[in-house]
């Protein structure tokens, strides 16, 4: 770990956020069928893998994963999804995201599914720093880490969850 970072999350920590999520996941979606984890490539989309894993151990409803693929960097919405439209229309999607900042990534993430009919749409994240300039509100989060806005939350995050890390550098 270098000097200029601060362990805030191990393996072990992250999971247990990971095992809760899950678990307000289920208790808000008691009566569904299936739901859409919708994550946002790719640490987003890594987290909602890892959310799929547990919900499947714990709940009887089915988990479809969504991942999209966002040009962050863009003034305007620009996403790609791979898969198509029908596959989350009239369903709850539960949109997943490793870190928020600002709320961008996030409204964009949600601009996808505003042409789509749908039940219900929540947001997850890892770590909430707080520093919305969006109009963004979290459903289900993992950790709320207050931050001046000069520090950065890396997540370091695997799919089999063997190097899972997040750090305040």
């Amino acid at each position: 770990m270098p000097q200029n970072q601060v362990l805030i999350l191990d393996q072990k920590q992250i999971q247990q956020k990971i095992n809760r999520i899950a678990y307000q996941i289920l208790e808000d979606n008691l009566d569904e069928k299936e739901i859409i984890l919708a994550g946002i490539w790719d640490r987003g989309y890594k987290l909602a893998v890892r959310l799929q894993k547990t919900l499947n151990e714990i709940s009887e409803f089915k988990t479809t994963l969504l991942r999209i693929d966002l040009e962050k960097q863009s003034s305007k919405l620009v996403a790609k999804t791979d898969l198509p439209e029908s596959n989350w229309k009239n369903k709850v999607i539960i949109l997943v995201d490793d870190v928020l900042n600002s709320g961008k990534t996030l409204a964009y993430g949600l601009g996808v599914f505003l042409n789509t009919p749908h039940k219900k749409i929540r947001t997850v994240v890892l770590v909430d720093r707080s520093h919305k300039i969006f109009p963004i509100a979290t459903d289900f989060v993992g950790l709320e880490l207050a931050t001046i806005l000069k520090e950065h939350v890396d997540v370091i995050m695997d799919v089999e969850g063997e190097e899972d890390r997040v750090y305040l550098s």
